[in-house]
């Protein structure tokens, strides 16, 4: 899950303006190229050692891996993570974020075992900076599991964090879909249903630019159960709508428009 928190304040406490700031917005805005553009001129007018350099290196990669270029966003992390660690240290919040956004592009290209293992080791953390990028990488560890057939595992790690930390955010809007994701991994259509019509009702309380990188998600995991319940006119809507969602925002060769294309031929051939 990529989640950014770079704005900076003065010592007055004022919000403050960063390098930074224009290529995160094109980001949540959903306009990636512009973001990759934007933040590959930060980083060229700034000197390497600036703390700036690296966030703006580390919107190119989220926003590359937005537009579906999975591998190349896993490049650019790798060239990215020796410098964040540097400058911020390996324990620091920023590095650790970094780290969980590349276990998650590990998943986007089928590693999921590596996905596993460095969720798992990112997954802890105190301080409020911590926990949100530990339950990111939570998140990542659920999707990992689910794609590895252990939905019974990624079930009880979605419902504890769940438990333990159940706000109206996008963090429990992807942890529900993960919790469907898992469900419907067991045959339990039902339930996936109702879990991911809540992840519906959820998303549709948000910010739109809070829920972007969700896109198409939700459409996604109804159509599975509503599959899975033999039910498959009313899947094929929701998956030829996840589909087009996913289209336009992310490109064909995203990992979530490559699924939603595979769902619908799983619906086709039943």
């Amino acid at each position: 899950m990529k989640f950014f928190r770079i704005r900076g304040r003065n010592s007055a406490g004022r919000t403050t303006s960063t390098p930074v700031d224009r290529a995160h917005a094109l980001y949540k805005a959903g306009r990636y190229a512009e973001a990759v553009a934007e933040a590959r001129a930060v980083a060229r007018s700034l000197p390497g050692e600036d703390t700036y350099a690296p966030l703006a290196l580390s919107i190119i990669a989220n926003a590359t891996g937005a537009q579906g270029r999975h591998a190349e966003a896993l490049a650019l992390y790798d060239d990215v993570l020796p410098g964040v660690g540097r400058i911020f240290g390996a324990g620091h919040w920023q590095t650790l974020k970094l780290r969980s956004d590349r276990a998650q592009t590990l998943a986007a290209l089928g590693r999921y075992a590596e996905c596993e293992t460095e969720c798992a080791a990112v997954g802890r953390g105190t301080g409020l900076q911590l926990q949100i990028t530990a339950r990111a990488a939570r998140n990542g560890l659920v999707f990992a599991l689910d794609a590895q057939g252990r939905h019974v595992e990624a079930e009880a790690l979605a419902r504890e964090d769940l438990a333990a930390h159940d706000e109206p955010d996008r963090l429990s809007l992807v942890l529900r879909l993960g919790l469907a994701r898992s469900l419907s991994g067991q045959a339990r259509y039902e339930e996936a249903l109702a879990e991911a019509e809540r992840a519906g009702e959820l998303r549709r309380a948000l910010p739109e630019d809070d829920c972007r990188p969700e896109t198409g998600a939700v459409e996604l995991a109804v159509a599975t159960a509503l599959l899975g319940l033999h039910r498959a006119t009313e899947a094929r809507r929701r998956a030829t709508a996840a589909h087009d969602a996913c289209m336009a925002s992310f490109g064909p060769d995203h990992r979530r428009t490559v699924e939603a294309r595979a769902l619908l031929d799983r619906i086709d051939a039943a």
